[in-house]
């Protein structure tokens, strides 16, 4: 078991890796994200599942605005990974006409404790790194078993299109030689507030899962 000292003592990526862990796993695990990965979801869930998104990264990606220049969070920052404009494009597949807006509880909740964060880059780069680092691994699996279970032919799928950073990988690996670099002049303290604010997203992310997962039945393929 990865104590708090343990962490501590690690670069600030493999920090925030292992001391969520537990948050990411229970994230992972929800009814609804299970149906997703099993091809048990209709167009109306998915649909409803993108709209809170939508509102997550409306204030991920305008917070990230204002802190384009902050020195702990601005170095990750890159409009390239921006996916505002993605979600509208999806939703403009999966429920054509209809609001682009959400009334889920849950994703007003993350949105806010997002626009929170912008009081210290620490906790920003903590929702940067736990949103679209998840877009780029686990996220790119979601993409392909949607296109699959629909038989979609790439359309519907532009969330999940990262093209204009090349590779995943590489992208990735550079990313978080930018997180250790960003967490060597931490204090221990501060990059355990970042660990700290990582699973704070994770558990904001279970509970946008679980208020989705109420409506199961509605949205059951």
């Amino acid at each position: 078991m990865t104590t708090t000292t343990d962490l501590a003592e690690l670069s600030l990526s493999a920090a925030m890796k292992q001391g969520s862990a537990a948050e990411h796993d229970d994230a992972e695990h929800s009814e609804f994200i299970s149906a997703l990965l099993g091809g048990r979801i209709n167009a109306a869930g998915y649909a409803a599942y993108l709209r809170a998104l939508r509102t997550v990264y409306a204030t991920l990606e305008s917070v990230g605005r204002t802190l384009a220049d902050d020195p702990i969070a601005g170095p990750v920052i890159d409009p390239k990974l921006d996916r505002l404009a993605a979600l509208d494009a999806d939703l403009e597949f999966w429920a054509p006409g209809e609001s682009l807006d959400s009334d889920s509880a849950a994703a007003a909740t993350y949105a806010a404790a997002i626009a929170e964060s912008a009081a210290w880059g620490g906790t920003y780069l903590a929702h940067h790194y736990t949103r679209y680092l998840g877009d780029l691994s686990g996220g790119q699996a979601v993409g392909t078993l949607l296109n699959r279970a629909f038989d979609l032919g790439g359309r519907g799928l532009a969330f999940y299109d990262f093209a204009e950073i090349g590779k995943n990988k590489p992208y990735k690996d550079v990313y978080r030689e930018k997180l250790d670099a960003l967490g060597a002049p931490l204090s221990p303290e501060e990059r355990l507030r970042v660990v700290d604010e990582v699973r704070r997203a994770f558990r904001l992310n279970q509970a946008l899962f679980g208020e989705l997962s109420e409506n199961i039945d509605e949205y059951r393929r």
